[in-house]
């Protein structure tokens, strides 16, 4: 009796199928990768009706083909909810984009996988409402992404809202929340 053949199948050589349907997965992960790149290479265009507000600067958009994109409102920072006029920030947001169509114009991608984009409602700035109603800092840590135009409108308005001591500069010691995130950094350190 031979044993010749007792190890045969214990490391089967791969068929040419499975050789096949790897190197197809493998061309199928880097065109989507590209592709994905591609697409959203510069700015690009979202249309669709706000289906949730998560606080003062991000909403969920629904697109037409019934996706869903987390937007973060560009240019400025509102209250964490936490903080102090974090809710009325969120509520005023709602007040201005919930259930509504908008236009979002998005010039990138954040560490959150969130869009960053410039939100209008019947061509009126969202994140400019913010700054005038006193709701939301200009995020100026990010001015350089703006349009000179943008940047000039956002400090003005948010200069009025505070002169006028209106939502958040109602306070005296409004923290600004890229502070105050900071801040629960290092209580939690």
């Amino acid at each position: 009796m031979t044993f010749r053949n007792v190890h045969r199948y214990d490391t089967p050589a791969p068929s040419r199928t499975l050789k096949w349907a790897s190197t197809a997965w493998q061309m199928c992960v880097v065109a989507c990768l590209i592709g994905g790149a591609q697409a959203k290479a510069g700015p690009f265009e979202l249309q669709g009706r706000i289906v949730g507000v998560h606080d003062g600067d991000t909403v969920t958009l629904l697109d037409a083909d019934n996706r869903r994109h987390k937007i973060r409102v560009d240019g400025i920072d509102a209250p964490e909810l936490g903080q102090a006029f974090g809710k009325a920030a969120k509520v005023r947001l709602s007040e201005l984009v919930a259930r509504r169509n908008v236009v979002a114009t998005c010039s990138k991608t954040d560490r959150y996988r969130r869009e960053v984009c410039l939100v209008q409602v019947d061509g009126v700035d969202a994140g400019g409402e913010m700054l005038r109603h006193g709701m939301a800092w200009y995020f100026r840590r990010y001015a350089r992404e703006l349009s000179q135009d943008r940047r000039t409108q956002y400090a003005f308005l948010e200069e009025q809202a505070r002169i006028t001591h209106r939502g958040l500069w109602a306070e005296t010691a409004s923290i600004p929340p890229w502070e105050w995130r900071a801040s629960k950094k290092q209580e939690h350190l």
